[in-house]
């Protein structure tokens, strides 16, 4: 059983979880998927039933309310749950404690790297609770064990790296995005697509614009995500007014149709103070769009400086608006770090490749307990 928080707010570890429940093998696996809070849209959840996903929504409320987790302990031994898969630190936690009050033989406790910048809080109950009941703990990085192990004093065979994938980008419906917004079709576009939290340094971004619009001819930022908080949104366009670049920056909410809106990039930019393994990094390499993004987390993992993206300091808006003018000014440079990006996606951060990994996790870990129905373990990531 899969065990997410809050799917509302359709960030990376959000999605990841999704796609992996309906990716499970079938043969293999009976996918059940809980939401502890239930999203605002019926989008998910429809994709959830129709890959084969049995889908609890709870609509819990507040994570900090332990009373959560006699309900979800109840589903445990009503769905007899062999493997529970926690994401994000608000499921883990609740996720651990009912687990071990159901019986649950399965735990995986899985972190996308938010705990590390995070409360102080999160970082004792990391170590203290869910590192010690989960039967696992996962990652997405080596950077992130490495701080799991120096920061939150994780012993080390209690993680395991597991690099995240991606499935192939949809086709575009060859929309113009671009003529969608007002954009001049000769403009240059920095774009990101990012939700709109304060960890994605958006303003960073917009300050990169603005060092770029004396230099350049027509710049624009194109930035596609949720706000995921209350007034980011509202900073962020008046952060752009304040700047006199409020025609430049155009903020288009969360977008559906990703493969048009990432078509309308020129040079796809992250600029967060700190990251896992971002799937919009992965997007932006299927998509051979020439990347600028700061050098934090496991972003080296995935791409090399130079060969297939340009990596930049975080929280230097001077040093990614270089780094962006270096690429808009150099096709040849900007084709050939794109081109290199996709090969390497498509050979070693897929959906698939994900999928395997989380399989044969599941099946060590169930092949070091006795399960309740070992021939047919079901999984609720």
């Amino acid at each position: 059983m899969t065990l997410l928080h809050n799917p509302s707010t359709m960030g990376g570890a959000e999605r990841l979880a999704v796609d992996v429940a309906m990716a499970l093998d079938r043969a293999r696996y009976d996918s059940l998927f809980c939401a502890i809070k239930a999203p605002r849209t019926p989008t998910r959840e429809a994709e959830l039933r129709a890959a084969g996903v049995a889908y609890f929504p709870l609509d819990l409320g507040s994570i900090r309310d332990l009373r959560v987790v006699p309900t979800i302990a109840r589903l445990l031994r009503r769905e007899r749950v062999d493997i529970l898969h926690a994401h994000l630190w608000d499921a883990n936690l609740v996720g651990v404690i009912a687990g071990r009050l159901a019986g649950t033989p399965v735990i995986v406790a899985h972190e996308h790297t938010w705990s590390y910048e995070g409360e102080r809080f999160r970082v004792v109950t990391d170590r203290h609770v869910i590192a010690r009941a989960a039967s696992t703990m996962v990652c997405p990085s080596e950077e992130d064990r490495r701080k799991m192990i120096e920061v939150e004093r994780i012993p080390a065979q209690r993680i395991r790296v597991v690099p995240n994938g991606i499935p192939p980008l949809p086709e575009s419906s060859g929309a113009d995005v671009r003529a969608e917004l007002g954009i001049p079709a000769a403009a240059q576009v920095l774009g990101a697509i990012a939700v709109l939290r304060a960890q994605k340094r958006l303003d960073v971004l917009i300050e990169a614009l603005g060092l770029l619009v004396p230099r350049l001819t027509d710049p624009h930022l194109v930035i596609a995500g949720d706000d995921a908080g209350i007034g980011n949104l509202q900073r962020l366009e008046q952060l752009a007014a304040s700047r006199g670049l409020g025609e430049r920056v155009h903020l288009i909410g969360r977008r559906s149709d990703i493969a048009d809106v990432l078509a309308a990039f020129d040079v796809a930019c992250l600029s967060s103070d700190f990251e896992g393994m971002p799937l919009s990094v992965m997007e932006y390499m299927a998509a051979a769009k020439p990347i600028v993004a700061t050098r934090v987390g496991g972003i080296p993992e995935i791409v090399e400086d130079g060969v297939e993206a340009l990596l930049v300091p975080r929280r230097d808006p001077a040093a990614l608006a270089s780094a962006a003018e270096r690429l808009l000014l150099d096709p040849s440079l900007a084709a050939s770090l794109g081109a290199a990006a996709r090969a390497r996606q498509q050979r070693e951060r897929s959906l698939s490749g994900l999928v395997e990994r989380v399989e044969s996790l599941y099946e060590e870990l169930c092949g070091s307990r006795s399960t309740r129905r070992p021939a047919q373990p079901q999984s609720s990531t």
